[in-house]
């Protein structure tokens, strides 16, 4: 039995009268492996060893891997604090790497003993990120508090117009949770607190009955009226110039930003510029966009560029490929994955939609939605960042037209278009018409990419937005 313990948590040493854990139990990493957890059984089992003092005490839970050979991190939030009970799978806090943000996840249950660094450190991979106690039975036995909530039997019926529920409704309603107990992580109470939503009124989908971060959501989603969040209420603070000179440590993705930049710097890039009549494909988006938001899907014009985009690509692979740092190889990429620069909160970020040549608009659409939602909420793990072959930018989003874009190494090209402007045009009888018209900019490396082959290749992607209908041949 001890070989088959000693196999899944580490070695142990036993003593005459106390049982320790010689190496702790934090290999298991919850971001790698998400689909196994340490199984509450061994846990449970390890419980029952009674040597007349508790069996595991304080251990340190170490950092795990957050993916792509990172080794630091900067802590960016606690969700719990010294005392708090958590449970195997609770949120402990979220984390900045150079690529993306991480939240961290507890693999067993105990009391936070001492957290070891403060907001802002910078924390590193299998050292001690906090102790936890997770003494067994005897002594101290650690169990975790939950709070009793009375009985409910069925969940809120809206009295109001179509089904829909009212405050009244709400404030009526109260839910049975498994055995009475009310099973939630600390980030979805604290998350319950700023919205004002009693968590007794929300049915939890997890195991037990638990309440998920998505259950919590989803009601919030279902009633606007009542639930509005107290920040949206608050009045914006003035705006206050500094009393003095502050130095500020580049750090995160703007480290990364910094990096990327200045490697792009050392490229020559070639520029050029055109502009498109986007007036077939405003139409076309028009008589698209309220049937996809009925699905719960925004609908933009960027999945009809992407997908323009990598129709283009297939003509001219020499566009969607990398070079090696010396120059020396050129590699042509298979996939077409199409970054998207993301003005966020943490600064620049250019996740990719993978594979956009084997996806239909829609698919696109529905992918770019999680983008965006992830990339606001500061939340894109690592496998939405890297892998990219080709980019582009919106400055259109922020306003402007033209834009001078910068490949993002090892990529070889890059675009850029400013917002859809109606403008003067003449049309093809030299009339002057009203067109829906938009800039677009490219750079690409001078080394590998000749003008002429980045103005054929403009000249395909635009004649696929101005003729959308084309494009119907093509799609997959």
């Amino acid at each position: 039995m001890m070989n088959r313990l000693g196999n899944r948590l580490g070695s142990l040493a036993v003593g005459a009268s106390q049982l320790t854990l010689a190496r702790p139990v934090t290999r298991w990493n919850p971001h790698r492996y998400p689909s196994w957890r340490p199984s509450r059984g061994i846990h449970t089992h390890l419980r029952t060893i009674h040597t007349g003092r508790s069996v595991l005490g304080e251990v340190p839970f170490l950092l795990p891997d957050v993916g792509e050979g990172i080794q630091t991190v900067q802590i960016m939030e606690w969700l719990v604090k010294e005392g708090d009970t958590v449970t195997m799978g609770d949120d402990v806090c979220n984390v900045q790497s150079d690529k993306s943000a991480v939240t961290i996840s507890v693999p067993y249950d105990g009391v936070v003993s001492k957290l070891m660094y403060e907001v802002d450190d910078t924390a590193v991979k299998d050292k001690p990120l906090m102790i936890i106690d997770v003494d067994g039975e005897e002594g101290s036995a650690v169990t975790t508090p939950v709070e009793e909530t009375p009985p409910i039997s069925t969940p809120p019926t809206g009295t109001g117009k179509d089904g829909r529920i009212l405050k009244e409704d709400v404030m009526n309603f109260t839910q049975v949770v498994s055995g009475g107990k009310l099973l939630a992580t600390p980030a979805v109470r604290g998350m319950a607190r700023e919205e004002g939503v009693d968590l007794r009124t929300v049915r939890g989908t997890g195991e037990g009955g638990r309440i998920l971060k998505e259950d919590l959501l989803d009601y919030i989603a279902a009633t606007p009226p009542l639930y509005i969040s107290k920040t949206t209420l608050s009045p914006q603070p003035p705006i206050h110039a500094l009393p003095e000179d502050e130095v500020v440590p580049i750090r995160g993705i703007k480290a990364v930003m910094v990096r990327t930049m200045t490697a792009s710097g050392q490229i020559p890039q070639f520029g050029y510029c055109d502009e498109v009549d986007m007036g077939q494909l405003v139409q076309l988006r028009s008589s698209l966009k309220d049937r996809l938001l009925e699905k719960g899907v925004k609908f933009s014009y960027m999945p009809l560029i992407l997908k323009a985009l990598s129709l283009a690509l297939l003509e001219y692979p020499m566009l969607n490929a990398h070079v090696d740092q010396e120059c020396t190889t050129i590699t042509y990429k298979a996939d077409h994955n199409i970054g998207i620069a993301m003005d966020t909160p943490d600064g620049l970020i250019v996740p990719n939609v993978k594979r956009v040549q084997t996806k239909s608009v829609f698919e696109i659409a529905v992918e770019l939605n999680r983008l965006q939602e992830l990339g606001m909420l500061g939340k894109l793990p690592p496998a939405d960042i890297v892998g990219g072959t080709f980019s582009l930018s919106n400055i259109g989003a922020v306003g402007g037209t033209y834009a001078k874009p910068m490949i993002l190494p090892p990529e070889v090209a890059i675009g850029a278009f400013g917002k859809v402007q109606v403008l003067p045009r003449f049309d093809q009888s030299d009339d002057l018409v009203r067109a829906h018209v938009m800039q677009v900019s490219w750079s690409a490396d001078h080394r590998v990419i000749d003008g002429a082959t980045i103005a054929r290749f403009s000249n395909l992607w635009k004649s696929l937005l101005e003729n959308p209908a084309s494009m119907i041949l093509d799609l997959k």
